[in-house]
């Protein structure tokens, strides 16, 4: 169900829940003043009162219908109907109707915390563009999102949301990509900009031209996985969804005995006054409190990451941060930039520009960032026309057919398992060894810079005992440099993309089942590791399809510091949790105890659950409104 649709429905169900609750309302006050005027008793305080209780009990009614048809029986509106009809037909018409009553003041509150919970999650997540404008032969047509297909042009004027994923054609402008990243700085976009569907166009009209069609588009998928997020239960979600489950046939059945049993084992106890607090029992052991308190802390948890920038896939991520003691990092991407720099050109047999030309031409097509800085470096444009053939060796290099020649490029690995000679290089960097024709032809040393926020949020980590690893597939050397310059704990280098996978499984055999490890990688070439980790987080996910799909939690833009307003609104969360259910068992635990012994009405045990409940939505609402 998509947001609009979502919001529409929660909203006619508050309505609905109002105006019953009015109506009621309404009849029992009108039965109240009868009943003192004529000053009835016995039956015709029944036909009274009756009206007023088949209003307020009719939505619940309705709602243990469709539980029995799923066989799903004990709930808390089994408990109140049975016990607010057992109060009827002792003849406390008045109580009963009051703890109706009372009981569905409570259900809507829930219904609007939870409907302004989700509203502003909706509302952050405003999105999805409401049309597009197509350029046409004759000018522009306004369409659908959905309409639109790969290759088209669009045009986006001031104002106006991006509608599909897009790379800029004509003009520049400023782009603001609050609601997808949480960074509220506008970016700069001009010809070659990718433009993110959901972002808004802020100054200058564009034309761009459309590379996803919709449905595969930034926006859908983004607002399918926070959709799909509710559906992701965390344990402690699980563990309220069980003591439920056990526990309301279980105070059922007490209530029963409480009834039965007291006039049977001391003759000479009135029945009646026992059948009252058995039903007393059974109002009082609602588990409503419980019940909305649990997913609405989480649903607040998940909305707070969403507006600084962090999607969360689910509550059980969200949980399973919380208690992460070991975070594993990649290197290029992550802890550093991923945008190298030229720091020595070593040919051998021909000129630097040739052997930079060799690189780019060989690194054409290629998305890793070393390919992508060597392009950069030789500043020209690539006739990819001279170049015929290409294969990527992942975590090695690449072979290339460039003007005829076969080309090797890539690291020491790569040269030794050709049969090729080369230069070891021993200054700090990463060496990109060339070969032409079997021939060595020299190598070009590149380096790249430390993540800006990065040692940041390594010293909060250390500063709170988590253990740091990182893995990289570049030379000890390097690996080192860049760990000692953070502060890392443990160094594993040299390692291809499978061994990166076997390194992470060692590490989670080794810890304890309750310890969660997250690995923290770049989203495009780290997919199958963040998805063996317990908690893999995709760092600038915005757009990356291997992202999207293999992380858990994704951080919508390259800042290190939006991990520990993760941990932090998880923690945050877990705790709020924790004490919600404590206190709503905790106090229902003494309302049952004073329901036995007579100390409370059937009117008190609701107010009580209403208080219990109120005071763990206050306590949910927090995690909501986690500082931006």
């Amino acid at each position: 169900m998509q947001h609009g649709e979502e919001g529409a429905a929660m909203a006619k169900d508050v309505k609905i829940k109002l105006i019953e609750l009015a109506a009621g309302a309404g009849l029992y006050l009108g039965a109240i003043i009868a009943a003192g005027y004529w000053s009835v008793a016995g039956s015709w305080k029944l036909v009274l009162f009756l009206p007023a209780y088949i209003v307020l009990s009719e939505g619940i009614v309705w709602t243990i219908y469709k539980n029995f048809r799923k066989r799903h029986f004990f709930d808390e509106n089994l408990l109140m109907i049975l016990a607010t009809a057992g109060a009827m037909f002792v003849g406390r018409h008045k109580e009963a109707v009051a703890a109706l009553l009372f009981y569905q003041v409570g259900n809507l509150v829930e219904a609007v915390s939870l409907n302004h919970t989700k509203k502003s999650i909706a509302e952050f997540m405003d999105i999805r563009p409401d049309y597009a404008n197509l350029k046409t032969g004759s000018g522009e047509k306004t369409i659908s999102p959905g309409e639109l297909r790969r290759g088209q042009i669009i045009v986006i004027k001031p104002g106006e949301k991006v509608p599909v994923d897009a790379v800029v054609t004509k003009g520049a402008s400023m782009i603001d990509a609050k609601a997808l990243t949480g960074e509220s700085q506008p970016n700069e976009v001009k010809i070659g900009s990718k433009l993110f569907s959901g972002s808004m166009n802020l100054s200058g009209m564009l034309e761009a031209r459309v590379y996803k069609a919709y449905e595969e588009s930034t926006a859908a998928r983004i607002m399918k996985l926070v959709e799909e997020a509710n559906d992701k239960k965390a344990e402690s979600e699980n563990f309220a969804g069980r003591f439920t489950k056990y526990y309301t046939p279980a105070v059922t059945l007490l209530g029963i005995l409480v009834m039965i049993l007291p006039p049977m084992m001391f003759p000479g106890y009135d029945a009646g006054t026992w059948m009252y607090r058995g039903l007393i029992f059974l109002v009082a052991a609602c588990p409503c409190g419980l019940l909305v308190s649990v997913p609405l802390a989480f649903l607040g948890g998940i909305g707070a990451a969403s507006r600084q920038g962090v999607l969360i896939k689910g509550s059980n991520f969200l949980e399973a941060l919380s208690d992460t003691e070991t975070f594993v990092f990649d290197k290029t991407g992550t802890l550093t930039e991923g945008v190298f720099t030229v720091r020595e050109i070593s040919p051998k047999g021909m000129s630097e520009e040739e052997l930079l030309e060799l690189t780019a031409y060989g690194e054409a097509y290629s998305t890793h960032p070393i390919a992508v800085s060597l392009r950069e470096a030789y500043g020209k444009s690539v006739d990819t026309e001279r170049v015929s053939y290409t294969k990527e060796h992942s975590g090695f290099g690449v072979e290339a057919e460039i003007d005829g020649k076969r080309v090797l490029i890539g690291n020491s690995k790569y040269m030794s398992s050709q049969g090729m000679f080369y230069q070891p290089v021993s200054k700090i960097g990463t060496a990109v060894h060339v070969a032409v024709d079997g021939e060595y032809a020299g190598y070009i040393l590149i380096s790249d810079m430390i993540r800006k926020g990065m040692r940041k949020t390594l010293r909060w980590m250390e500063k709170h005992q988590i253990e740091t690893v990182m893995l990289t597939g570049d030379n000890d050397r390097v690996a080192e440099d860049v760990a000692k310059k953070l502060g890392i704990d443990s160094v594993f280098a040299n390692l291809m993309p499978e061994d990166k996978v076997e390194q992470l499984e060692d590490f989670m055999e080794s810890q304890l089942e309750s310890e969660k490890l997250a690995f923290v990688g770049d989203g495009i070439n780290d997919a199958p590791v963040l998805a063996r980790a317990d908690i893999g987080i995709a760092m600038g996910g915005l757009g990356a399809d291997a992202a999207l799909q293999a992380a858990d939690i994704i951080l919508m833009e390259d800042e290190p510091e939006r991990i520990i307003n993760a941990i932090r609104i998880s923690k945050g969360t877990v705790n709020a949790v924790k004490q919600n259910m404590i206190f709503a068992i905790g106090m229902k635990v003494i309302l049952l105890m004073l329901a036995l012994f007579g100390y409370v009405s059937m009117q008190d045990a609701i107010i009580a659950d209403m208080a219990v409940m109120l005071i763990n939505i206050l306590n949910s609402f927090w995690v909501l409104k986690f500082p931006e």
